[in-house]
This record gives C-alpha cells, sequence and structure tokens, in this order.
C-alpha cells in the first residue's frame, strides 16, 4: 500500500526514493510487524485469558510436567502473528505482485484452518480438534489452488520444473506432477511446524530462521543479475516474497517476547499451520522446494520422528522413541525444556546455513 502510494512521488520528493529498494522495504515490514506486536499483543492474550479461562487444554498422554507447567496458558496466539504479518505485509509489499497475494491466501487459510482447529479444541475441552482427515483434505485443496497460480505466474520453461540443490542450472522437469508435487510440500511444510510446535518458543525461533534465510533467496531469485551469478532459477517477481519474509520475520520476534518462557500465550493450530503455509509457498514459488528441507531441517525431523514411530508401533508394537515428536523423547529422558529448545535452536541455525550455503555450491 505505502510502496503504490510513495511511488509515483520519488521523482518530485527524493525521500520517496527509498521505496524503491526491496531491502528497505523488507526492513520496514520487519519492524512494523515487531511493533504491531507489541501494540496488539496484550490485549489479545488479556482477551484471551478471559475466554479461555482453562487455558489450552493439554494433552493427557503427553509429559506429565505439562499438566502442571503449560495448565491455564492460553492459545490461538497464532492470531497475533497472522495480524502483524499481513498487516505489515499490506503495508510496505507491492500489491500488484502475484506471487505476493498467493503467499498470503495460503498463510491466512491455512492460520484459518488452524483458528477452526483450537476453538474445536477449546470448545469440546480436549487436545483433539479437527479429524485428521478434514484438516489435510482443507490445506490440500488451498495449496493445489496456491499451486496452480504460482505455476501460471512461473515461466513457461521453469514452471513445472524441480531445481536441484548444488547443481548448475539442473532441472527436473515433473510436468503435470509438479503442482502435486507444490500442494505436498506446503501441506508437508504446515503439519511439520505443527508437530514441533510443542514448547516455549521451540517453533517459533527456527521459523524465524528460516523466514529470514528465505527472505533472501526470494531476493536473489527474483533479480535476474543474481540469480545468473549463483546459478539459481530466476523467476521473475518473486524477488517482492522478500518483503513477506520480512513481516514473518518482524511478527515472529515480536511474538517470541510473548512466548518466551515461561510462555504468556501459545500460537496453537492457529500459528504453526499459518506459519508452516507461509514457508513452504514461498519456496515453492521462489523454485527452492528442496533447498526448504535443508533450512527447514529440523521439522522435518520432528515430522518424521512421529511417522517412524507410529509406523514402527503399528508394524512390531515397539516404540523406537519414547514419546514423539522427538522433543517429547528428550523430555522423556530427563532433559529441561529450556535445553531442549536452545539445542534445538542451535541445530535450526546450522542447518539453516548448510542450506543457504547451497546457493553458492554450484
Amino acid at each position: 500500500m505505502l510502496y503504490l502510494l510513495l511511488f509515483p512521488l520519488a521523482d518530485e520528493i527524493g525521500l520517496f526514493n527509498v521505496v524503491r529498494y526491496l531491502t528497505f522495504r523488507t526492513g520496514g515490514a520487519v519492524m512494523t510487524a515487531v511493533f504491531i506486536s507489541f501494540v496488539i499483543g496484550p490485549p489479545i492474550i488479556r482477551w484471551l485469558r478471559r475466554r479461555q479461562r482453562e487455558g489450552q487444554p493439554i494433552r493427557e498422554d503427553g509429559p506429565e510436567t505439562h499438566l502442571l507447567t503449560k495448565k491455564g496458558t492460553p492459545t490461538m496466539g497464532g492470531v497475533l502473528i497472522m495480524t502483524a504479518l499481513a498487516i505489515a505485509t499490506l503495508l510496505w509489499a507491492d500489491l500488484t505482485n502475484g506471487f505476493v497475494w498467493v503467499v498470503l491466501l495460503v498463510t491466512l487459510s491455512y492460520g484459518a484452518i488452524g483458528f477452526v482447529d483450537d476453538y474445536v479444541k477449546l470448545t469440546r475441552r480436549t487436545s483433539a480438534g479437527l479429524s485428521g482427515r478434514m484438516k489435510l483434505l482443507c490445506q490440500a485443496v488451498i495449496a493445489l489452488v496456491a499451486a496452480l497460480l504460482i505455476t501460471a505466474m512461473t515461466a513457461p520453461e521453469i514452471s513445472n520444473t524441480l531445481a536441484i540443490p548444488l547443481l548448475k542450472d539442473v532441472f527436473i522437469n515433473l510436468g503435470l506432477l509438479f503442482p502435486f508435487f507444490a500442494m505436498f510440500v506446503m501441506v508437508g511444510a504446515s503439519n511439520a511446524v505443527n508437530l514441533t510446535d510443542g514448547l516455549d518458543g521451540l517453533a517459533i525461533v527456527p521459523v524465524m530462521i528460516a523466514a529470514g534465510c528465505f527472505a533472501l533467496i526470494a531476493y536473489l531469485s527474483g533479480n535476474t543479475i543474481f540469480a545468473g551469478y549463483l546459478g539459481i532459477p530466476y523467476v521473475a517477481g518473486t524477488g517482492e516474497l522478500a518483503v513477506f519474509c520480512g513481516a514473518m520475520v518482524g511478527a515472529s520476534l515480536g511474538f517470541l517476547w510473548f512466548n518466551a518462557p515461561p510462555a504468556m500465550v501459545f500460537m496453537g493450530d492457529t500459528g504453526s499451520l499459518g506459519m508452516g503455509g507461509a514457508l513452504g509457498s514461498v519456496a515453492v514459488a521462489a523454485k527452492h522446494e528442496l533447498v526448504l528441507a535443508i533450512i527447514g531441517g529440523l521439522f522435518v525431523l520432528e515430522a518424521v520422528s512421529v511417522i517412524v514411530q507410529v509406523a514402527s508401533f503399528k508394524m512390531t508394537g515397539r516404540r523406537v522413541f519414547r514419546m514423539a515428536p522427538l522433543h517429547h523423547h528428550f523430555e522423556k529422558k530427563g532433559w529441561q525444556e529450556p535445553t531442549i529448545v536452545i539445542r534445538f535452536w542451535i541445530i535450526a541455525s546450522i542447518l539453516a546455513l548448510i542450506g543457504l550455503s547451497t546457493l553458492k555450491l554450484r
């Protein structure tokens, strides 16, 4: 909005020339999202506490300590994240850019699915919300529509291709299968972040790290000079997603202020599904789907731990981990919550650096 208002005035008023630069608007989105979070955070948390007197329903089969330490903490804090992210994006991004609208559509739609899921949990006073099939079906439909829109906005020669990290100008043409692959990436990223969200601050910092990485990737992919130099796919228009990712970083940072141990509010499925969908859709638009699996490797590990646990128990009757997702396994081993959270942050940072290194090592 600010871009469309101020850009035409740049020739007459030199100060407004800064809105032409993606880096300035990305920084503006970060600061705006942080500011909005700090302003609306306290009233939203107070409202959630009044509405949720008993707080988020705690899993009875989860770690025993959660029944004591997490009880009474309100959920649906993702409303704060979604609000700050959306407003900052609408203020600073070029709203004529189709990629911005598609990614924002996925993010807010997934956030809405999470909101309904959280609401059902609260009203029924159970840790089980919407059925898994219903959530996956809604996510899949939204992701497929988004994938088709992204494909239509991408140059035909690369629209249905999958770029391979570490290899320059090597693409696998998936043809008609690409929209379904893109759908899998978005749905998978959303649910992987959701599974990671189990301890105070555990999910939001890796999300913030991944969003920062993809702000850089989107900027480079949308710049023909940088993309050509690095040998990565050039996708015209995706540079504007750096502003969106900047808003993600700011919204995450603002939410962390209230989610730091001991958490004043949980993001709930409202936040985790929305932010995971945001990462997945940005990765698809920027043609860095496989790099997301590296940068977001922590989310992958958490999701795989659940898949392995369920498969092992069904086939052999035995559990591989003491409890899944993975962070609960370490809780059961006696690790303190801050130790698990900080060490997982370290792992997320290392994986992010490895993922970014693939941009140059080709």
